[in-house]
């Protein structure tokens, strides 16, 4: 028995003070202290965490549960956000295939004639096109600081709905006049343009350190993916149908995402009705207290710190360079193929999809081996970024150089596809770095980069139309389309450099918090006094007073007590024991006993 109680003396001094760990296939080994205790949490044996910031199950909660049963929640907040990606960047292909068929060109007995209801000029249409990103560039700051002060998934939902239904009136519009148009994509720009702040600003909330590169990544594919959905399957309905079905299709799709995205997705994780408990504590603690803390108001923002951060200008050449490309495809794809190789509408819609798709696949996988690097230390966070960045940059700049000589559809819808689709690689770099550098300012960081990486969404359209003017042309579309990649695989160089120098993946002095002060505590070897009012102070320790006011001071030191219970996480140490009572006898007549 001596030999078994020694041994589990042995096996409780070996566990005493350790942190208990759980790990599941699908979270990351973690513990969670309770406050006031010293043993820890795992998340197991309650339902639901306690927590005062969790609402009470909603009306509609009582008969459908708020969450998908095949994923967890964060990756459904995820998966949501692709899909309401996807619906707001295939609203900007509606227009496109909608001026292509505008213009159409059919053959008849007189001879060609061009279909043009609303006859509208180079300019006219460079203003249209211009005009979503003008109002786009104005909401990119505000933005990004409205969501961080107010919640980022409510600004989120209803930017989307509202440019849905903004994308339905266009068509009413067109028919009054291109001002009017000029008007509702200024607004839909407007609207759209807390999109990508408003998400940071969900990731800062709902993203674990080591998975935020694969669930931003995730949500941000839908924009591509919204491409590939968007370009063929305009062109099939303004084929098929109308030019004006596309912008219904896609207004109403955005309404009906809006219903979902209010079911299933909330603030942040404490506040979800139906999170696991395991979940719940994963992200809590993952994250931290410093991102959820109050945000501060706009005066104590590090405005200056923005301005003068090399990593902060990083990602906003990166921002611009990525745009420029991305808005040349989105806005002249089709028309590059259409007036260089003579695509009719639907197979340049067809073809134009397919880097897309291909990149909308790789944007993921490029999430999940950003991570994978990052969390087997085989790469630090900065050595990650520029690698995935600059790669995705380099490959497609040299791509869009081979597109630029290519004399083949084919070749150049294969070298197109290619560049595009390794492009997506960057989406682990720059576009998530915001996250790394300043979680806590991440949704202003990605307002006041998107914003000015805008400013290349609004240039591009008037700078290509310029150097287009005679694409109609096939000996002049050669060398005008030509200038066009040339100057896109330009830009992308430029970006490599400036990334490659500046970028960095640690957490900025700035974006710091400072830890809150904590009223020191007493003791732990002094004996806890109660009172009926904890505020008051000990009985017998007031100060003399020196006037109408006594300054308040410390309570005395009193003794120690050992084995209180009533001390929370009290130390529990062994006491030397009195030696048992022996019976007195008097003394005898030698003096011994």
């Amino acid at each position: 028995m001596q030999g078994l109680q020694a041994a589990k003396e042995k096996a409780s001094g070996l566990f005493a003070n350790k942190p208990l760990l759980f790990k599941n296939a699908q979270y990351e080994n973690f513990h969670v202290e309770q406050k006031g205790y010293d043993q820890m949490y795992d998340g197991e044996d309650l339902e639901t965490p306690p927590s005062p910031d969790r609402p009470p199950p909603r009306h509609i909660d009582k008969y459908v549960r708020a969450d998908c049963p095949c994923l967890s929640t964060r990756y459904t907040v995820a998966l949501l956000a692709c899909f309401g990606f996807s619906i707001m960047f295939g609203m900007r292909c509606n227009m496109s295939m909608a001026k292509l068929k505008m213009t159409e060109k059919h053959n008849t007995s007189s001879g060609v004639k061009e279909d043009t209801p609303f006859n509208w000029t180079v300019s006219v249409e460079s203003s249209i096109d211009a005009s979503y990103f003008a109002g786009y560039l104005i909401t990119q700051v505000p933005g990004g600081y409205f969501a961080s002060m107010y919640p980022a998934n409510k600004i989120f939902g209803a930017a989307i709905v509202a440019s849905a239904i903004f994308n339905m009136a266009i068509p009413g519009a067109m028919s009054v006049g291109p001002a009017a148009v000029v008007m509702l994509k200024i607004a839909q720009g407007f609207v759209e343009g807390v999109t990508y702040p408003s998400c940071h600003g969900i990731w800062r909330m709902w993203a674990p350190p080591l998975e935020r590169s694969r669930l931003a990544t995730l949500a941000f594919c839908g924009t591509y993916a919204g491409i590939v959905i968007g370009m063929p399957l305009s062109g099939l309905l303004t084929d098929y149908i109308s030019w004006q079905t596309p912008f219904y299709f896609y207004g109403i799709s955005g309404i009906i995402w809006y219903i979902l995205w209010l079911w299933l997705v909330f603030e942040r994780p404490s506040k979800h009705p139906h999170i696991t408990a395991k979940e719940l504590t994963y992200i809590e603690q993952s994250i931290g207290t410093a991102t959820q803390a109050a945000m501060p108001g706009f005066f104590s923002t590090p405005w200056r710190e923005f301005a003068t951060s090399p990593p902060v200008y990083a990602i906003i050449v990166a921002n611009f360079c990525r745009t420029w490309n991305f808005c040349l495809l989105v806005i002249f794809q089709s028309a590059y193929f259409n007036t260089r190789f003579n695509m009719q509408i639907t197979e340049s819609g067809f073809v134009g999809a397919i880097p897309h798709l291909i990149m909308t696949s790789l944007v993921p996988i490029g999430g999940m081996m950003a991570d994978y690097l990052r969390k087997n230390n085989i790469m630090t966070t900065t050595n990650v970024r520029k690698l995935f960045n600059c790669g995705g940059f380099g490959l497609e700049a040299f791509f869009f150089v081979l597109v630029a000589y290519a004399d083949n559809k084919y070749v150049a819808t294969i070298e197109l596809t290619l560049g595009v689709a390794c492009s997506g690689f960057a989406i682990s770099g720059y576009n998530v770095n915001h996250l790394d550098i300043a979680p806590r300012y991440a949704s202003i960081l990605m307002g006041l980069s998107n914003g000015i990486g805008t400013i290349a969404g609004f240039i591009v359209p008037i700078v290509i139309d310029y150097m287009t003017q005679e694409k109609d042309q096939l000996e002049k579309a050669i060398t005008e389309w030509r200038a066009v990649f040339l100057m896109g695989a330009t830009v992308h160089f430029i970006g490599i450099t400036i990334y490659g120098i500046f970028a960095s993946g640690e957490l900025q002095p700035w974006a710091e918090t400072a830890p809150p002060y904590e009223t020191p505590l007493k003791s732990l070897d002094q004996e806890t006094t109660f009172s009926e009012k904890p505020s008051e102070p000990l009985r017998g320790t007031e100060p003399p007073a020196y006037g109408s006011i006594a300054p308040p001071r410390p309570p005395a030191p009193q003794a120690h007590v050992p084995n209180n219970p009533f001390v929370s996480g009290a130390l529990y140490q062994a006491e030397p024991i009195q030696p048992p009572a022996q019976t007195f006898e008097d003394l005898t007549d030698d003096g011994t006993y």
